[in-house]
């Protein structure tokens, strides 16, 4: 069983996955309006991945004996104004998601949960990751600007990137 502590916090992360969902489902709505697919796609992507975190730590809660409550999600903005405030946007959220992360893993070696701790491991080295790529893009687009001619490009390599479930069953 699993302490309450961990429980809650897990719930949480569930909470901000299924955020981050939304919210990347929100930027890519937003790039889908001004006509590029590639970025929407990319954006897309992350989301089903948001959502398949999610999802997966709902799982490990049952298997540990505690249950997943959900809580209200924020509505995200739903308006930018540039494809680089998307991505500036994008490196922050990531920014923030380590953090939430790095302090489940702080909890779980504080209670001496090894299962708890070998579990949020894993996200602990998908933010490594995920921040990478987000610093990756942001210095494109801030490179890029709003050049239509260097965009398209970049919207078309975005646009190849496809779902692969980190979880298949």
């Amino acid at each position: 069983m699993i302490k309450d502590s961990l429980a809650k916090a897990l719930n949480d992360q569930i909470n901000a996955e299924y955020y981050s969902a939304y919210l990347y489902l929100t930027m890519s709505a937003y790039a889908d309006r001004l006509g590029y697919k590639g970025i929407a796609n990319w954006l897309g992507v992350q989301a089903k991945e948001e959502l398949a975190h999610g999802t997966h730590i709902y799982h490990y809660l049952l298997e540990r004996g505690a249950a997943p409550s959900f809580q209200d999600i924020k509505a995200p903005q739903v308006s930018y104004g540039s494809l680089q405030e998307i991505f500036e946007k994008v490196l922050a959220h990531e920014r923030k998601v380590t953090e939430l992360v790095n302090r489940i893993a702080d909890l779980a070696l504080n209670e001496k949960d090894h299962a708890a701790y070998h579990f949020i491991r894993w996200y602990v080295d998908e933010q490594v990751e995920e921040e990478a790529d987000a610093e990756d893009l942001a210095l494109k687009f801030s490179r890029i600007g709003n050049n239509p001619g260097q965009l398209y490009p970049l919207d078309a390599q975005l646009g190849m990137r496809r779902f692969t479930d980190p979880f298949p069953v």
